[in-house]
């Protein structure tokens, strides 16, 4: 057998490491995608936290209700509103507690009053973002694994595609409509072309933050096991203090007036334009008080977006001296460079924007190689007078995945809407029905042919999307005329994307639809040509 030249073999690679693991890593790529805007999503899916807007004295507002939930608690912690989540939280620990997300005790205050609000149980956008890593229905860590080869095949595929079209950029010039398995092909290069620099930094910044359980033998090796010195050592990755208990303390300590925070909070605001995003008060009400601000966000790539913080003598108001900076080694900066891009906790919206689009024509990317992958072999199926079992799974799987995949997002929000507030377990029948919905999807094209399932699933889906804020105009502070008119683009911007996923579903529909009807319109023409002809 005459072995394969360099960029045959790239483009047999390319082929089928896209399609092996390609619904996978199209649903990472749209979930991941989502993920960009996650929190503005977790805001949308609590309608009410929707009633009121921020007010300056937040802050304030939260540690009165501190005061009168947890005088004597060990520490507090404050998120204050923001840009992207307008929620204002409180928690707080006892002492002996371990410091950590799941821990302590948790209030939502209404931003207007300060009163607490019984806010519905919801995952909201951190489900999409930790499915686009986890999958969430299997253990974390073997969830991790298929996540982690899936990526290094998707940048095999990328490097391969690279190779195999001698033509790219000329390529990426030429689209063919109406052309078959070429207007297939055509669409596949622009959308891999056009954001090819974010398709290859998303990919190798994802393995990043996956290699040291893809490939943890180097640190295993150098630092016998212990993982936690060599993160201390790289410039602290997995410290904090997180999980660490609060410690009570071994002799007693006497109670004292806390200063006044506004001035601290105004020192701080002027210092951080971008704002305040949380304070923190260790041992409030004692003489051993210290109070924490962080800066919201932050501009450096090298702390992978963190923000700064400042620290206060809790009783006195003084500036008391951060934890003195080390300079940060080459490879933790290279590492924590590409993660940070990966994560973009540092972006403002055009950049959160930019990279969103980027992401879509990665999804994009994946689905038109996936249905091109079905395209190029109809001519073989032809000649078959059948359909492969083969050529029939993929089919079907696109279908299901390409189009069902949307279908379970828009039932997931739907849920939200309609579920009853006060159900028990009620995030986890959230994505309950997303994973029914999606696998219904997966089922429907067993019963319906190839084309026909596309368009029901694409129409289906563009109308799911689409009542969404048509629905919300039974509430009113949620509806879109009530957001536009008062400039609330937090909730707006969200119901304008779900119309926004509707139309192009619905375009999409309609070229299926139109594509239907060509073949039947072509039969007509040939027996009305034959008629005339006898």
């Amino acid at each position: 057998m005459k072995p394969l030249a360099f960029r045959q073999a790239n483009a047999w690679l390319h082929t089928w490491t896209g399609l092996l693991l390609g619904w996978l890593l199209y649903a990472i790529f749209l979930t991941g995608t989502l993920s960009f805007f996650q929190e503005e999503i977790s805001y949308w899916m609590k309608p009410e936290l929707h009633t009121a807007g921020p007010r300056d004295d937040s802050a304030r507002l939260a540690l009165a209700q501190l005061e009168k939930h947890a005088p004597d608690a060990a520490q507090w912690n404050v998120s204050l509103p923001g840009p992207r989540n307008a929620a204002l939280q409180i928690q707080w620990f006892e002492p002996g507690e371990r410091i950590g997300k799941g821990g302590g005790q948790r209030l939502t205050l209404d931003t207007s009053s300060g009163e607490p609000v019984q806010v519905r149980e919801t995952r909201g956008g951190s489900f999409l973002y930790r499915f686009h890593f986890e999958l969430y229905a299997m253990p974390r860590e073997v969830a991790r694994w298929i996540v982690g080869i899936a990526t290094m095949l998707m940048l095999v595929a990328i490097v391969s595609g690279v190779i195999t079209h001698k033509k790219i950029f000329k390529d990426f010039f030429t689209f063919r409509p109406a052309k078959g398995q070429r207007s297939w092909l055509d669409a596949h290069n622009v959308t891999a072309v056009l954001a090819l620099p974010f398709h290859f930094m998303i990919t190798y910044s994802g393995l990043l933050l996956l290699m040291f359980m893809l490939m943890p033998w180097g640190v295993e090796s150098a630092y016998q096991g212990d993982r936690q010195a060599f993160f201390s050592e790289a410039g602290g990755r997995g410290g904090g203090g997180r999980g660490a208990p609060i410690d009570a303390p071994r002799q007693p300590v006497k109670p004292a007036q806390m200063t006044d925070l506004a001035p601290l909070l105004a020192h701080a605001q002027q210092r951080w334009p971008q704002g305040i995003a949380s304070l923190s008060i260790s041992a409030p009400n004692t003489e051993r008080a210290v109070v924490e601000l962080r800066q919201r966000g932050g501009d450096s790539l090298l702390e992978r977006g963190n923000g700064e913080r400042l620290r206060f003598n809790g009783v006195t108001g003084a500036a008391m001296n951060a934890p003195k900076a080390t300079p940060t080694p080459a490879a933790s900066a290279v590492y924590n460079v590409f993660t940070s891009l990966h994560l973009i906790r540092f972006a403002g919206p055009p950049l959160r924007w930019m990279f969103f689009l980027s992401g879509l024509l990665g999804t994009a990317m994946i689905a038109t190689g996936l249905v091109l992958w079905v395209v190029k072999r109809l001519p073989e199926r032809k000649k078959l007078s059948g359909t492969p079992f083969g050529h029939r799974l993929v089919e079907m799987l696109n279908v299901g995945c390409i189009a069902g995949l949307p279908v379970a997002i828009a039932a997931y929000f739907w849920a939200n809407r309609l579920l009853p507030a006060g159900l028990e377990q009620r995030a986890d029948w959230e994505i309950r029905c997303f994973f029914i919905a999606w696998a219904l999807c997966l089922l429907h094209p067993l019963l319906r042919s190839h084309k026909r399932a596309w368009l029901e699933q694409t129409s289906f889906a563009a109308l799911l999307f689409g009542g969404l804020p048509f629905f919300a105009l039974l509430q009113p502070s949620s509806s879109l005329i009530t957001t536009v008119s008062q400039g609330h683009w937090l909730l707006a911007g969200m119901d304008l994307a779900l119309l926004a996923s509707a139309a192009l579903l619905a375009l999409a529909t309609w070229h299926i639809a139109r594509h239907q009807a060509m073949p039947s319109k072509l039969r007509l023409t040939r027996k009305v040509t034959q008629e005339a002809a006898a």
